[in-house]
């Protein structure tokens, strides 16, 4: 599923927000649930399952998924914040492992001052991480989406359209 902003990821909300299952018909939620989180206003693949082990793969991190993300934040970090987040920071008491940090050039979009872009991947997400992490070094998110969930990726899915994983796409994840 391509997760637009403005969707809770989660199977019901107390709140009434839409969730991610109301962007899938109906007849087709049955057991479904979303493996890992994306906050309210991120976007990107998530993937959905029935399948209890697929959903552990994916989502713990003893098992090396990685989720790849791309991010747009204010200003253009340094050299020494970069490094912070490669390294890992303590968040919420709790240690976080670092990230695989690289620039990232946008078709049509060039970082400015103002604001640049970057891929992150990191094998464990915690709620609001890499939000967390670029504001810990000054740098706040000012879009965050995530590309790729291990070697899934699909840049032709538009914002809410889903679609079944390919027998190659479940097996690379188990």
């Amino acid at each position: 599923l391509y997760k637009p902003p403005g969707y809770i990821t989660t199977r019901s909300d107390e709140a009434g927000r839409p969730t991610v299952l109301d962007l899938i018909p109906p007849k087709l939620r049955r057991g479904l649930i979303p493996v890992g989180r994306l906050d309210f206003h991120t976007e990107g693949l998530l993937i959905l399952t029935t399948d209890g082990q697929l959903a552990q793969r994916v989502a713990h991190p003893r098992y090396g998924c990685l989720k790849t993300y791309q991010v747009k934040v204010k200003g253009r970090p340094s050299e020494e914040g970069l490094a912070r987040l490669r390294n890992g920071m303590v968040i919420d008491g709790r240690r976080v492992s670092g990230a695989k940090v690289q620039p990232l050039t946008v078709r049509g979009v060039r970082s400015a001052r103002r604001s640049s872009w970057w891929t992150v991947r990191l094998g464990e997400g915690r709620t609001r991480q890499v939000r967390e992490m670029f504001f810990r070094i000054g740098h706040p998110v000012q879009r965050l989406r995530r590309v790729a969930v291990g070697p899934v990726n699909d840049s032709s899915l538009p914002k809410g359209a889903f679609r079944e994983l390919t027998t190659r796409e479940v097996e690379a994840l188990m």
